[in-house]
Formats: structure tokens, sequence, C-alpha cells
């Protein structure tokens, strides 16, 4: 269990900060999309490319930042049993979660996406806008964000067996969306 442990350290270690450059490309695409907007309107100049970097990086964003928002406990759940069970109880939920829903699907996901950027990749693929940019370079974030997420998948589940064996705190606590 200790290598184990090791193991969800480093695939934490590695999506906090993948995540924490998703949090700063917020930023950026913000300033780019001002920027963009400033050079339209005082120079009557547009580029594609600058709209198109602009999807890339908020797929980047939602894509990467999907793993460090598994890790810090705030994705989004269907609390239909969750917030009435015990900690145990939200320990096995959550175990039955990773190993029949989350780690499956990502893995089938990245599974299905690696073809279609390495596809994109040796064909050159390029957006078919004028000034568009190179399509693969979003279809590999696709296959690493899905990879990623079943690798923090992999980490919390060993966490959750873990903290059954009493060897570590997991926090299990989930508010519900005010609505």
């Amino acid at each position: 269990m200790t290598t184990l442990l090791a193991l969800s350290r480093l695939i934490d270690a590695v999506n906090s900060t993948v995540g924490r450059i998703a949090e700063y490309l917020v930023l950026l695409c913000c300033l780019i999309s001002a920027g963009n907007a400033a050079i339209r309107y005082l120079f009557n100049y547009s580029s594609n490319g600058w709209l198109e970097i602009q999807w890339y990086m908020f797929a980047f964003i939602v894509i990467m930042g999907a793993s460090l928002t598994l890790k810090k406990n705030e994705h989004v759940r269907v609390d239909l049993l969750y917030g009435a069970a015990s900690p145990r109880g939200k320990l096995l939920i959550d175990i039955f979660g990773l190993i029949l829903l989350l780690i499956p699907a990502c893995i089938f996901l990245a599974f299905l996406s690696y073809p279609v950027f390495t596809l994109s990749l040796m064909q050159g693929e390029m957006s078919s806008n004028a000034g568009g940019l190179i399509r693969w370079p979003v279809k590999l974030t696709i296959f690493v964000g899905f990879a990623l997420l079943a690798a923090q998948g992999f980490s919390e589940l060993i966490k959750r067996f873990a903290a059954l064996r009493g060897l570590v705190d997991v926090d299990t606590k989930y508010e519900k969306p005010l609505q």
C-alpha cells in the first residue's frame, strides 16, 4: 500500500501542475480575447488564428482542469445516496463509481481519441478557416486529458482503499449546488 500511496502522490502532483497551467490559461485566454477585440475595433483587423487559439486554450482549460477538479473533490455529483451516506458509505460509493464508471469511461475515451490525434498529426490537418491553426494539438489535448483523468481516478481509488484501512484521511464532504 505504501508504494501505491507514493504513486498516488505522484499522480496528484502531475495533475496539480497541469491544473495550475490550466488556471493561468484562463487569464491568458481573457487577455487574448480582449486584445483581439481591441485590435479588431481599433485597427479593423481580425485573424481566425486568434479566435482559434482561444478555443484551443478553452479546450485545454476544461479537459486538463478536470483531473484537478476530481483531485479536489469539486466535481459535480448526482446526489441520490451520497449525502445521506456515512463516511464509510461515501468511500464505498466513490470506489464503486471510480471502478465501474469513471476509470473505464476515461480509458475508453482516451483509446478512441488517440487514433483521431494520430491521423490529424500524420495528415498535418489544418483548420479550414483562413488564417486558422493546426488541429493536432487540440486533439492531443483530448487524449492526454482523458488519460490524466483516468490516472487521477486511479489515484483517488488508491486513497479510498487506504482510507478504508485507516491509513489516510479522505475528504468526502460534498456541498449540494444552491439551486
